[in-house]
């Protein structure tokens, strides 16, 4: 697994029925019956086509019937499971499934790629309770983590936007991150061209990140 799929692999709750959402080549499915962390899977993807490699992996464990492939657009025919990743994806596309889901698990791992802000509003009012959420650096990208289960939680607005454990951390990829946003905003307010409104916005928007940093 890359080091992406490892940390997102840690961060997955022992459980019964694992299901992997939109599972690509069914890297962290594999490890979690590897492992004995799932007593059973369920790889899952919208294309039966891209789910070929993963059913080729997980062909030992099929046979077993320990693992189980399924074409589903999101939760539609993955059926009942204990805990479920979605990992890849958009935040307006995880939104969307989780909106769409019948039925959810009692936990779950969300790594979305973007947007991630819409996600955590969302799963509060599903219901979810934020265990873990917290930004990850992986091959020079930046990425958000959650790891949720069923319960009532409140969020504020910084951490709804950032993340109630960067904020609340000592988290040193967090900061470069931050420290990163600031960069690019100095960069624009070096610009000759912005206009006095444009200046003061940025400048106001950077004094308000610094104060992670």
């Amino acid at each position: 697994m890359t080091e992406r799929l490892k940390i997102i692999f840690d961060h997955i709750p022992n459980c019964d029925i694992f299901a992997d959402i939109g599972c690509d080549h069914g890297y962290i499915a594999y490890e979690m019956l590897k492992s004995n962390k799932a007593n059973k899977v369920i790889i899952s993807d919208i294309s039966q086509k891209c789910l070929l490699k993963a059913q080729e992996l997980l062909s030992p464990f099929i046979s077993q019937g320990r693992a189980v492939s399924v074409v589903s657009d999101g939760f539609d025919k993955v059926g009942a499971c204990s805990s479920a990743l979605i990992a890849g994806m958009g935040g307006e596309e995880i939104c969307s499934i989780l909106t769409n889901a019948k039925s959810l698990p009692d936990s779950l791992v969300l790594q979305p790629m973007k947007n991630t802000d819409k996600v955590r509003r969302l799963v509060v009012e599903k219901g979810y309770k934020i265990v873990k959420d917290f930004i990850f650096k992986s091959s020079g990208k930046f990425y958000d983590l959650m790891v949720l289960e069923k319960g009532e939680d409140s969020l504020t607005q910084n951490e709804i936007e950032f993340g109630r454990d960067n904020i609340n951390g000592n988290s040193i990829h967090f900061k470069e991150f931050i420290k990163q946003k600031i960069g690019r905003l100095e960069g624009y307010l070096e610009s000759q061209n912005l206009s006095n409104q444009d200046r003061e916005k940025m400048q106001k928007e950077k004094e308000r990140l610094s104060k992670y940093v």
